[in-house]
């Protein structure tokens, strides 16, 4: 038999796979576990052209999957934009800005990762902007990607009036006399994009690279792109290509509410066609269902219950909803819905049931992702539909999104069902962990451990827990980032444990997360990360 090219000995392997949980040593061969078992038995195995990996006693683990991550758009932005994501006050976030725009030259100033926590239509204005950039035009992106601001030579090069029209799912914030405050809501952040200069494929690519290196630095080997179009099937086809990307990515297709079925099914059949490579491929569809708590576009099923009220809508009707889902289904794509407010999710899950009850089941992990809000009576049903919650633990813990609007938003007998993990856990439900980033950090270990604490990152004692009977354990943690990751995107049979046959996909840490205190999990730092087991990253 030829020699493994590679073993890796002296390890604490938890492989995630039940018929061998725990080894010492394992061996690689094309890029796949080809052995597991003990020192002596794995060392016996090589060759004189074996590389050898001591692992020093470390803990390895597979490689993580984030399965919600906006990989070349949030990459792209981090290489052009300046970073807004650490101001707390309107000087801040001006300082930041302005400096920014004092060594750039571009004719457009872009920002991006402001907390929309913290900035909205009470301290943020064109105006805001205008000081410290009123020579150019000047957009400014917050981290949820719902919401941005845009200086006053903006407004004027894209041509926004006090008369212009909102745009399908979008709002153009207006002061008192009708004219706009520079605020952009949803959809109406994309009406600006598409009337300033677009960037290249080359900037795009660069952005891929950036986010898959940053990824592969804290463990991440799997990534699914949360919304893609024709561009990005085109410049990750370009990049598989070539051999260029790091990190195994999914990509789920955006919908659009104006699109009839039988016309997004052919748009993004087409796109599926296009991205078949090893490394890339297409296999969703993306439905943002409604918007966010942040700016009131998140659909609740009873009125908000702040003092002013009213509610938000759909995005799609539950027709077309049930109608998208059920052709979507029939022809083998996996549904991929954005889903805050429980009504959006509600309505996800009957698309979801409607699909079932029309095709018949199948294993398409159809999945759910953020589900801030749920109404307990839909909790067994994702267990019931197959269906996955694709959840975001890092945003579950005491902050100003939570507790300055969320709780307040939905009232106090909704809020005890803000991202309620463990309920829909108990419920049966499958977890997969993922990030949003550029939301919030990509991190999978100060995520894991706010998921277990209910706290930020290393607050023991500091912070109270957001709703702490809704924690989760750091086995339940590991299993959302490795197998139930690994299966939401059709690819558990190849990665997600370290089983034979399986891609040699393995991250190696500095600590043994199992052993320590859950408030340290989230200084954890990788080592090393293998993709097919070639180092991809390397501390």
């Amino acid at each position: 038999m030829t020699p493994p090219e590679l073993i890796l000995v002296n390890a604490d392997i938890r492989t995630m796979d039940p018929h061998f949980p725990r080894v010492r040593a394992l061996a690689v061969r094309g890029g796949r576990v080809a052995a597991l078992g003990s020192d002596a038995a794995i060392r016996a195995l090589a060759g004189a052209g074996t590389k050898v990996i001591d692992a020093g006693a470390g803990l390895v683990l597979p490689g993580f999957h984030d399965t919600h991550i906006h990989v070349q758009d949030g990459g792209q932005h981090h290489c052009e934009s300046a970073d807004l994501s650490a101001a707390r006050t309107v000087a801040e976030l001006q300082a930041t800005l302005g400096a920014f725009a004092a060594t750039h030259s571009r004719d457009w100033v872009l920002g991006g990762f402001y907390y929309s926590g913290i900035f909205g239509d009470h301290n943020l204005t064109r105006q805001v902007l205008d000081a410290v950039v009123p020579d150019r035009p000047c957009m400014i992106m917050a981290s949820d990607g719902h919401n941005g601001c845009i200086n006053s030579a903006a407004i004027a090069r894209v041509g926004l009036t006090a008369s212009t029209p909102d745009p399908e799912n979008g709002h153009f914030v207006k002061d008192a006399g009708g004219e706009p405050t520079g605020l952009l809501y949803e959809r109406a952040t994309t009406w600006v994009d598409e009337r300033r200069p677009a960037p290249s494929d080359d900037d795009f690519a660069d952005g891929v690279r950036f986010a898959q290196a940053h990824a592969n630095a804290h463990g991440l080997t799997g990534l699914l792109d949360a919304s893609v179009e024709e561009r990005h099937v085109r410049v990750y086809g370009r990049l598989a290509a070539a051999d260029a990307l790091t990190a195994r990515i999914l990509a789920t297709a955006r919908i659009d509410p104006s699109e009839t079925v039988a016309g997004a099914l052919a748009r993004v059949g087409r796109l599926r066609r296009q991205s078949l490579a090893p490394m890339f491929s297409v296999h969703s569809a993306k439905f943002f269902l409604d918007g966010v708590l942040e700016n009131r576009t998140a659909a609740m099923i009873a009125p908000y219950a702040d003092a002013l009220g009213g509610n938000a809508s759909l995005m799609f009707s539950s027709s077309q909803i049930n109608d998208l889902f059920t052709a979507f289904d029939a022809t083998r794509f996996q549904i991929h819905a954005h889903a805050i407010g429980d009504l959006a999710v509600r309505a996800a899950l009957d698309g979801i049931e409607a699909a079932r009850r029309a095709n018949g089941f199948w294993p398409a992990w159809h999945q759910i992702a953020h589900v801030q809000c749920i109404d307990p009576a839909d909790l067994p049903r994702f267990a019931a539909l197959g269906a996955v919650a694709n959840i975001q633990p890092l945003w579950a813990r005491a902050e100003p999104s939570v507790t300055e609007v969320a709780v307040p938003m939905v009232g106090p007998r909704r809020a005890r069902w803000i991202y309620a993990f463990r309920s829909l856990r108990d419920a049966g439900a499958m977890l997969a962990l993922s990030s949003d980033w550029t939301v919030s950090t990509l991190n999978p270990f100060e995520i894991i451990e706010t998921a277990i604490t209910r706290q930020p990152p290393r607050k023991e004692g500091t912070h109270a827990a957001f709703v702490p009977e809704e924690r989760l354990t750091l086995a339940e943690c590991v299993e959302g980032y490795t197998v139930n990751a690994a299966a939401a995107g059709w690819r558990g049979h190849e990665t997600g444990s370290l089983s034979v046959g399986k891609w040699a996909d393995l991250i190696l840490l500095d600590r043994d997360i199992y052993a320590g205190n859950p408030y340290d999990i989230g200084d954890t730092r990788v080592l090393l990360t293998l993709l097919a087991g070639r180092e991809v990253w390397s501390a």
